[in-house]
C-alpha cells in the first residue's frame, strides 16, 4: 500500500458555523475533521456532522493550501456529506473499494487530513443504531482507533476507499476494553450521489423524525434527553421516559424502534407511542417532522 499517495487524496475539513444555528449546542460552532477526495474536479466525501448548517468551509490540502469549500449535500440517513471545493485542488481522486466484500480480520488504514494514520484490521461488521435517530444496517468497526476520526479515510490493502470515519467507540471483548472506530461503508454512497450532487438531498420522501436522543438499556429504549422545539419536545415525551410501543408493536430494542418510527409514513406522519414515565403507562401522539426543516440551508455560491 502506497500511504503517501492515499494521503494525497484526504484534506483536512474546518467549517464554521453560526450561534443560532440548531445544532450549534450539540456540535459547536467550529468543527474539524478530513474529507476523502472522491472526484479530481475538487468532489469532497465527509461525514455529515462537520458540515451540517456550515457557513465557511476551508479545505487544507498536505501540502499546506488552503482552499474555500461549498457544503453541496448532507444525507441524513447515510450520515455521508459532500463538498465541492471552490478552487483548484489538483488532487487526486481515491478509488473506491468494495465494503461488502470487506472481511473480519482485514488491514486496513485509517488516514486523516493532517497527516496522520492507524495501521489497523476490521474487528466487527454490524447492525449500528446512533442514539440521534440514526441507524446503518451494517457498520464497519477497526481497531485501534484513530484519534481523528471524523470524515477519515478508510482504505483497504490496496488503497481503495472502504468508507468514512464517524465515531470512536468502545468495545469490551471478554473483559478487555478497546477503543474502536465506528465507519460509514462506502458501499451506500454510489446509489444517492447522483442525487446529491444534482439536488442536495437524495429523491425521496423524508423519513419521520421525532428529536429524541434515545439508548437502548437490557433491550428498554430510554429517552435520554429531546431537541428543544422538537416533534418530542412538543409531545411532551421527557428524559427517561421508556418507549414501549409503536402504534400496536412492543419496540424491541433501539433499531427496533427506528424502523417502527420509520415505517409509519413520511415525515409529518403522527407517531403514537406507549411510554413508562415512573412507573406508569401513557400514551403520546408525537407529529414528526422533517429533520432538515429545523436545519440552516449551505448558503448559495
Amino acid at each position: 500500500m502506497d500511504i503517501d499517495r492515499i494521503l494525497r487524496s484526504v484534506v483536512a475539513v474546518r467549517t464554521s458555523i453560526p450561534e443560532d444555528a440548531y445544532t450549534a449546542e450539540t456540535l459547536g460552532i467550529r468543527r474539524e475533521g478530513s474529507g476523502v477526495v472522491i472526484r479530481e474536479s475538487g468532489l469532497v466525501l465527509t461525514i455529515g456532522y462537520l458540515i451540517t448548517e456550515a457557513e465557511e468551509v476551508w479545505l487544507t490540502t498536505g501540502d499546506g493550501r488552503v482552499v474555500a469549500a461549498h457544503a453541496l449535500a448532507y444525507d441524513q440517513e447515510t450520515g455521508f456529506g459532500l463538498l465541492q471545493a471552490l478552487g483548484e485542488l489538483g488532487l487526486p481522486a481515491l478509488e473506491f473499494g468494495d465494503a461488502n466484500k470487506a472481511q473480519i480480520g482485514d488491514p486496513v488504514v485509517l488516514a486523516d487530513g493532517i497527516g496522520q494514520f492507524v495501521e489497523a484490521r476490521i474487528v466487527v461488521k454490524q447492525e449500528f443504531a446512533g442514539y440521534w435517530e440514526y441507524l446503518l444496517d451494517e457498520a464497519i468497526f477497526t481497531t485501534p482507533a484513530h484519534p481523528s476520526w471524523g470524515g477519515a479515510a478508510l482504505v483497504d490493502a490496496d488503497g481503495k476507499l472502504l468508507g468514512i470515519g464517524s465515531l470512536r467507540l468502545q468495545m469490551n471483548n471478554k473483559g478487555e476494553v478497546a477503543d474502536i472506530n465506528m465507519v460509514v461503508p462506502i458501499n451506500l454512497l454510489p446509489p444517492i450521489l447522483d442525487d446529491l450532487m444534482t439536488r442536495g438531498r437524495v429523491n425521496k420522501p423524508p423519513r419521520p423524525w421525532l428529536g429524541a436522543f434515545s439508548a437502548e438499556n437490557n433491550g428498554d429504549v430510554v429517552v435520554m434527553s429531546v431537541a428543544a422545539g422538537s416533534p418530542a419536545d412538543q409531545a411532551g415525551l421527557q428524559q427517561g421516559d421508556i418507549i414501549s410501543e409503536i402504534r400496536d408493536g412492543e419496540v424491541d430494542g433501539l433499531a427496533d424502534f427506528y424502523r417502527k418510527v420509520w415505517s409509519s409514513g413520511d415525515a409529518g406522519a403522527e407517531i403514537p407511542m406507549r411510554v413508562l414515565r415512573d412507573g406508569r403507562e401513557a400514551w403520546l401522539r408525537v407529529r414528526s417532522a422533517d429533520r432538515s426543516s429545523f436545519l440552516r440551508k449551505p448558503p448559495l455560491q
